[in-house]
């Protein structure tokens, strides 16, 4: 029996007790079922006694003896016991719960998929870094993050579009195109132009594809600087983020949104909203009715469009694309961004609290021998993508970047993920994995398989190390929901090492195969069952964080 059928099962319980009069009350939608961190309080507990007790105007415990009652009418549940002010504590018995074995293992990836975001569309915007200069530490871990996080998203049953923002516009797309030119033409940098070896890279393969660039008047060698090195910086993200396992569904040029006159459409939309005014020469949005501390210029006195203009215009047509809900992944150095964020939807008729997400993400440093690592060769004052990757692989950076929540900063060592130890967490979650396909492997050498679905005994798997692991196995579902509506793909990671500690356990307690002379048993096939349910959710688990999961290491 799984969690999501056990929480079935409550609600009939529930049902059948309203149904029969004995408690009036509103039938709840859902019953939440968790495994208590106590083995002595059972294998699940719920508290939907306590939920129900207000409204029913009856005592909890009371309550709780009314659905205990029709609990244990059922076939798998052994024992239904009262705990504390009325929570229930549900033991199974050994054939239920093992049976959740075989119920894995025939959904093979498609275990843990669930609809708790079923009908909802969401336009997942993430590293979105400007494209002037290489992806840097902190985009990666917006690369991680976020592709874990659309993977999680969908795995959830919502509707994702992920997309990344090229701010092709602007006073830093110029900047970029004049710092190209200088390198080559010989020239200084000009002030607060891009400096790294990265920028003469670029401007000698301008000149190379345009042989006669440099014979060009200034201004028609800028542009061409500026056109052409804009296209090389964006095919270079592109292939970093391919490389890195990150795919967007769109790529959304700033640049657009002026040329087709978005921009205009999305002022006058929200001046017929009745939020932009004209003063002093310049036309503005009143964002402060809406919580921002100052109203936002949109057309400067002078003529010039801001990017705040920009972000208006995109974020009207994320919603224009039919998106329900826009979530934005933003540095940490954009904290300020979220307040007039949620006054532009405001401002729109949206509704700041459900149609926009705006996730900030604090910084990431390197270490390596105790010391922090913070140049890079090609960039000259940043780590890039290309920098992580060399130094520790995708799979580990990955995983790293997207196994801690966002609010905090991160410290990664590179000695300890390129390490094979339990401290390396990437390592230690594919190990497990590695582990149980080597069972697999020594078991068909043996002339061994699990069998068929109908041979297998699920009662049998009645251990303490075996219930353990079932009841893990169990919450990959919850933890998968809760994941997607909580924005936070590091949950799935941290239920991998919990998943792969358990497993340690079991195989170091539990003789999954015969030695010497000896006979396969039920007891062989059984645990063969469980060690596949556990080697497919590692699976689906990795998968989810775009993470591999090796065969052998």
């Amino acid at each position: 029996m799984t969690p999501a059928e056990l929480s079935q099962a409550v609600l009939s319980a529930v049902r059948a007790v309203v149904e029969a009069g004995e408690l009036t009350v509103a039938m709840p939608e859902q019953v939440t079922v968790e495994r208590p961190k106590n083995k002595d309080h059972g294998d699940y507990a719920t508290n939907v006694a306590l939920q129900l007790a207000k409204p029913a105007g009856r005592p909890p415990r009371q309550v709780a003896e009314l659905i205990s009652a029709r609990l244990q009418q059922l076939p798998g549940v052994a024992k239904v016991e009262i705990a504390g002010p009325g929570f229930l504590n549900i033991t199974l018995d050994a054939a239920s719960q093992g049976a959740l074995a075989r119920t894995v293992v025939e959904a093979g990836e498609a275990y843990g998929r669930n609809d708790a975001l079923q009908g909802l569309k969401i336009n997942l915007e993430f590293v979105s870094a400007n494209p002037t200069g290489p992806i840097h530490i902190g985009g990666v871990r917006w690369a991680a993050v976020g592709d874990s996080l659309g993977r999680v998203l969908r795995a959830a049953g919502a509707e994702v579009t992920t997309e990344y923002y090229i701010n092709d516009a602007g006073v830093q797309i110029a900047k970029f195109g004049a710092s190209l030119q200088a390198a080559a033409n010989g020239r200084p940098v000009p002030e607060d132009g891009y400096v790294g070896a990265y920028i003469g890279d670029i401007a000698k393969q301008i000149v190379d594809g345009h042989p006669d660039v440099l014979d060009l008047p200034e201004a028609e060698q800028l542009e061409v600087f500026r056109s052409a090195g804009l296209t090389l910086m964006v095919d270079e993200i592109k292939r970093s983020m391919e490389e890195f396992g990150v795919h967007f569904d769109v790529w959304f040029s700033e640049k657009s949104l002026h040329e087709s006159g978005a921009v205009e459409q999305a002022m006058e939309r929200l001046r017929a909203q009745g939020h932009v005014f004209d003063q002093d020469g310049a036309i503005w949005l009143r964002t402060t009715d809406f919580g921002d501390d100052k109203d936002r210029v949109l057309i400067k006195a002078d003529g010039d469009t801001t990017y705040f203009a920009s972000d208006a215009a995109y974020y009207l047509s994320k919603r224009d694309r039919g998106n329900d809900v826009a979530v934005y992944m933003l540095g940490a150095d954009h904290h300020g961004y979220v307040g007039r964020l949620k006054a532009i939807v405001a401002c729109a008729g949206d509704d700041p609290e459900h149609n926009i997400e705006v996730l900030i993400g604090q910084f990431v440093k390197m270490i390596r021998g105790g010391e922090e690592v913070r140049m890079s060769k090609r960039a000259g004052n940043i780590i890039t993508i290309d920098d992580v990757v060399d130094w520790i692989g995708v799979d580990a950076a990955r995983y790293s970047l997207a196994r801690s929540s966002t609010d905090s900063t991160l410290t990664l060592d590179i000695d300890v993920l390129t390490s094979t130890s339990n401290e390396n967490h990437v390592y230690y979650v594919q190990y497990a994995h590695s582990r149980m396909c080597s069972v697999a492997r020594n078991a068909a050498q043996l002339g061994i398989d699990k069998g068929s679905a109908e041979d297998f005994k699920p009662e049998l798997l009645d251990s303490p190390w075996e219930n353990a692991l079932l009841g893990k196995v169990g919450e990959f579902p919850q933890v998968v929901a809760s994941a997607g509506e909580l924005r936070e793909p590091h949950r799935v990671a941290r239920y991998l090492e919990q998943l792969a500690g358990d497993y340690h356990r079991f195989y170091d307690n539990c003789r999954i195969l015969p030695r010497g002379d000896e006979e396969a048993t039920d007891l062989t096939r059984a645990r063969l069952w469980l060690a596949e349910a556990t080697r497919t959710v590692i699976v689906n688990g990795l998968g989810l964080l775009g993470v591999s999961a090796p065969e052998r290491m």
